[in-house]
């Protein structure tokens, strides 16, 4: 399937299972001209068509199609510190992630707590930025900040940002992304057994996962 395609079904079934809403979210995946596709300014993920995307360099400068998201510079960050692992990046609204941004952290570093393996697998450390509006560069500037050490992020007050080698992975790890911080949210209160270091180490040696 078409990488176009592809981007659009992906969109089409994140919306429909409600990991988004309305026209929020973006999507972005790298050309094999190292060109980026990326969903166009104020469109639904649930609409989008192959020829509807916007078509950018890398340094984000419009080829064709319609103006893309306002949310370019974050994507630009994961692609330019990430390298050849960030090959799509996913950026959703989805409600518990965001939920769980707006409680008090106690580790910024390691925001998204170790319930399930899975999450540690797909995900590695999420790293928690604080609340910038929408649209900005200072989004983009935390991002390149962090110098590719997070796969994934979550924007306070906002919704999760996850990068992966390809658009399937990034999709995957996003989902995973919601699952797990919906656990976490609604098992906040209870005091929840969470995975212990030793666990999570072994599973960074044996999935080889970022962890520094």
């Amino acid at each position: 399937m078409d990488l176009r395609e592809q981007l659009c079904d992906f969109g089409l079934s994140l919306y429909q299972r409600g990991l988004t809403h309305g026209s929020t979210g973006n999507l972005s995946a790298r050309l094999p001209d190292g060109n980026l596709i990326v969903t166009p300014t104020g469109s639904s993920l649930g609409r989008l068509t192959p020829e509807s995307l916007s078509i950018l360099s890398p340094d984000g400068q419009l080829i064709s199609g319609p103006k893309p998201t306002k949310e370019v510079p974050l994507h630009q960050a994961f692609y330019a510190t990430r390298g050849g692992r960030a090959g799509a990046v996913v950026h959703l609204h989805s409600c518990y992630s965001t939920a769980l941004s707006l409680f008090p952290c106690d580790d910024s570093s390691n925001w998204l707590p170790a319930l399930t393996p899975y999450g540690i697998m797909q995900l590695g450390k999420v790293r928690l930025l604080p609340y910038f509006i929408p649209g900005s560069t200072e989004i983009g500037d935390a991002i390149t900040g962090l110098a590719g050490k997070h796969a994934a992020v979550m924007l306070a007050h906002h919704g999760p940002v996850i990068s992966a080698k390809t658009l399937e992975a990034a999709v995957y790890a996003s989902e995973e992304f919601e699952a797990t911080a919906k656990l976490a949210y609604l098992t906040r209160s209870l005091e929840p057994n969470a995975l212990s270091s030793e666990q999570v180490q072994t599973l960074v040696k044996q999935y080889n996962v970022e962890w520094d």
